[in-house]
């Protein structure tokens, strides 16, 4: 493995990180908190010194990276990233305990959404900055944005492509232009001007600048980081429904984006895997709306909280404007579904993706059909285009591995006593990165019941589910697993 080269992508993504810590420090400065100015600094210098060593050690390697590389470097770089992250939460002393910092920050970069905080609203304006704009930064990825911007990183044979698919926070590559580079300024202008576009509504509406920026970061990265403890329950109908409607674009695939800039509109309403993320938001709107129609006072009230909701789950964002705990079994059990089910592949969202659950259906009718008819040749079609047996035989490998994780991570932390519903929902929240669960861990409570060891278990099932599981396996088992095999399965989540 080539250590050289995995050090300086993953020092570059430190200095990155320090970077980007300067807005909060510029919060702080002008709120005059010279302790929190103070723990930024702090962050800032450690930052540095690491990301400098991590360079200087890489001078004079050789920067070609192979599948391996890409994936060790890529999963480092989240580590990295976050345990630096949590840096100003725990200096400052607002969050004194370092796994609770740390599970904090994972959860901001993984776009993830739960929480540790008993009172979010305790926290100063910085630090509420740094934690919303750790879901935007980590909604498109920092690679992509080092792939786009960084002189260097997308050269070298073939680094800037496994780095790229290893993280696959969008589209993959060869879905969008030959050139790294302008696929992911691409990639980054879709997002960034999506993200203008949230905040511009949401100023409308009359939301503060603040919020809106907070609210718009956690929406644009589907994290669902609240800014107060009533998470959305607090502003109006209009910029509720404002969020409903940009949390279901940021669950898009952006290449369909990026198809609709080129006008090829009749490939993009062709999308199968488009009208099935419709279709599954639609059919839970009217079906929970209907549920839940006697708890409030017009047709309206039930068909806005629900398809908030629907929305809010399914992109995998965790933001809340009801307690949604105290609906129905029906409404809940279908909101259970759609955490496993997840947004579209190639968006900001989590979960199993509709591609996947896609994908399985067509399996299971095949297998059933090849069954009664075992001569007849039974290839899976999506979009118009068969689909190879590799694809289809890691997909299935794919939700193997998904069910031992869920249920080893579930064992686990089941050791601290709670109940059933609370410690599946937590594992199943984290692991698909939506942030509420059911129980001790719903839309009104936290994560902060759990131990250290449980805080721990649930920041690496956010890793894993934000970095698809298949670096793991590639590290753990290079020669039994065939990279060609893992790439072509991770090419399915862009």
């Amino acid at each position: 493995m080539n250590v050289k080269s995995i050090s300086r992508t993953v020092g570059l993504i430190l200095l990155i990180t320090g970077i980007f810590q300067l807005f909060p420090l510029l919060i702080a400065v002008i709120d005059h908190e010279p302790r929190n100015i103070l723990a930024y600094i702090e962050s800032l210098c450690l930052i540095l010194l690491v990301g400098s060593a991590l360079l200087l050690f890489s001078r004079g390697g050789n920067r070609m990276f192979s599948a391996q590389e890409g994936f060790a470097a890529t999963g480092l770089s989240w580590i990295f990233m976050s345990a630096f992250g949590a840096l100003p939460f725990f200096l400052s002393g607002q969050i004194p305990s370092y796994v609770d910092a740390f599970f904090e920050m994972v959860s901001g970069f993984t776009t993830t959404g739960a929480s540790i905080l008993t009172d979010v609203e305790a926290l100063s304006r910085c630090n509420l900055f740094w934690r919303s704009f750790s879901h935007w930064l980590g909604g498109m990825g920092v690679l992509v944005f080092l792939l786009a911007v960084v002189p260097g990183a997308r050269k070298n044979g073939g680094t800037g492509i496994y780095l790229m698919r290893a993280e696959s926070p969008g589209p993959s590559v060869d879905k969008l232009t030959p050139h790294l580079r302008q696929t992911a300024m691409i990639l980054y202008g879709i997002y960034i001007l999506l993200t203008a576009l949230c905040i511009g509504c949401l100023l409308l509406g009359g939301m503060p600048v603040f919020d809106s920026f907070c609210i718009a970061f956690g929406t644009a990265g589907t994290g669902g980081f609240a800014i107060k403890n009533s998470s959305m329950g607090g502003y109006s109908y209009f910029l509720q429904t404002v969020v409903t409607v940009f949390m279901f674009l940021f669950g898009v695939n952006f290449s369909l984006y990026y198809m609709l800039l080129l006008r090829k509109f009749k490939a993009v309403f062709k999308n199968e895997e488009l009208r099935l993320y419709f279709g599954i938001a639609a059919g839970s709107i009217v079906l929970i709306a209907i549920n839940i129609s006697r708890m409030y006072n017009t047709v309206y009230e039930s068909v806005h909280h629900a398809a908030f909701q629907v929305v809010s789950i399914m992109t995998t964002t965790g933001y809340g404007t009801v307690d949604f705990e105290q609906w129905p079994a029906f409404s809940k059990a279908i909101l259970l579904s759609l955490m496993f089910i997840g947004a579209s592949a190639g968006s900001t969202g989590g979960g199993l993706k509709v591609s996947r659950v896609l994908l399985l259906m067509k399996s299971i009718r095949r297998t059933i059909r090849k069954a009664l008819h075992p001569r007849r040749v039974q290839p899976v079609y999506m979009d118009g285009r068969a689909v190879s047996e590799e694809v289809c035989d890691n997909v299935n490998a794919y939700l193997a591995i998904y069910c031992v994780i869920l249920v080893l991570s579930f064992a686990i932390i089941s050791v601290d006593g709670f109940s059933i519903g609370t410690n599946f929902s937590a594992v199943a929240s984290c692991f698909n990165n939506i942030g509420p669960g059911f129980e001790l861990v719903g839309a009104t409570q936290n994560f902060s019941i759990y131990s250290d060891l449980s805080k721990i278990i649930l920041s690496l099932d956010m890793l894993l589910g934000r970095l698809e599981i298949f670096p793991l396996l590639l590290l753990l088992s290079p020669d039994t697993w065939s990279r060609r095999r893992l790439l072509f399965a991770i090419n399915l989540h862009g």
